[in-house]
């Protein structure tokens, strides 16, 4: 079950390492959880990073991708993906192209709308 949960979030920061756009929010490796793996926008042409995040949330949410994927209320904005043991890493992997998807299709609304 550790290495699952491991596997589950060496998944994400790859992902993360590979896109600009999207980094953890513990900056540091040594904090980073394993189980609840917490990110951010980083693109820096995001104004409203809270809404944003939400925007994300909902549009994976509306397509029954990732339910309950944003950030806890109290914490800074952006998504929370639970990794641990019970998650197949397989499910991860085929998570990450809709968070590219998500994250490419809210910004391209909001270029639409400006």
């Amino acid at each position: 079950m550790k290495g699952r949960a491991a596997a589950n979030a060496q998944a994400i920061w790859d992902f993360c390492d590979a896109n600009d756009w999207i980094e953890n929010l513990a900056e540091d490796p040594a904090t980073r959880s394993v189980t609840s793996v917490c990110l951010k926008f980083s693109d820096p042409t995001i104004e409203d990073g809270a809404g944003f995040a939400k925007a994300v949330a909902k549009r994976l949410g509306v397509e029954g991708i990732a339910l309950d994927i944003g950030a806890y209320r109290d914490a800074p904005a952006g998504l929370r993906i639970w990794c641990g043991g019970t998650v197949e890493t397989s499910d991860i992997e085929a998570l990450l192209p809709w968070l590219d998807w998500a994250y490419r299709s809210e910004f391209e609304a909001l270029a639409q709308a400006a």
